[in-house]
């Protein structure tokens, strides 16, 4: 009697593992490739960057201004250069405060790391969507853009 339930467990095995032999399921396609993210924000931030302005062109048109005002070419701004640069541009309120209040190591003088932390700073504040863009309408003195000083 134990002959033939072995022979049947058997059989039922050998059954058992050539359909799964022949029936294997097909692995699911793998979905398509796409672009990674990132060159798709690129892309984008690409395209934006056209129409914006980005933190390194806002940092270096802000730095070529800024360092007219270094007339010794020594690198740094001394409290006298600011002050005859800010005359020079007609600027409105006083020198002295705008000049201690950049001049953050309090050296006496105003130096690129200096005007690198106030950029930031300033295009962070600017920047009111975080898209690391000003557009035309975030920049101060676009016709859109609300009346700030900058």
């Amino acid at each position: 009697m134990i002959r033939p339930t072995i022979f049947v467990v058997a059989l039922g095995l050998q059954t058992a593992a050539a359909v799964a032999q022949t029936t294997t399921p097909t692995p699911a396609p793998a979905p398509a490739q796409t672009a990674p993210s990132t060159s798709a924000a690129a892309a984008a931030k690409s395209g934006l960057a056209k129409s914006g302005l980005t933190l390194e062109k806002f940092e270096a048109r802000r730095e070529n201004a800024f360092m007219r005002a270094d007339t010794d070419n020594d690198s740094k701004v001394s409290l006298a250069e600011w002050t005859a640069f800010q005359t020079e541009r007609k600027a409105k309120g006083d020198p002295a405060k705008s000049f201690a209040r950049m001049d953050t190591n309090k050296d006496g003088f105003l130096d690129k790391a200096e005007l690198d932390a106030l950029l930031a700073k300033r295009f962070a504040r600017l920047d009111k969507n975080r898209d690391g863009v000003l557009s035309a309408d975030e920049r101060p003195g676009h016709k859109t853009a609300p009346n700030q000083e900058q």
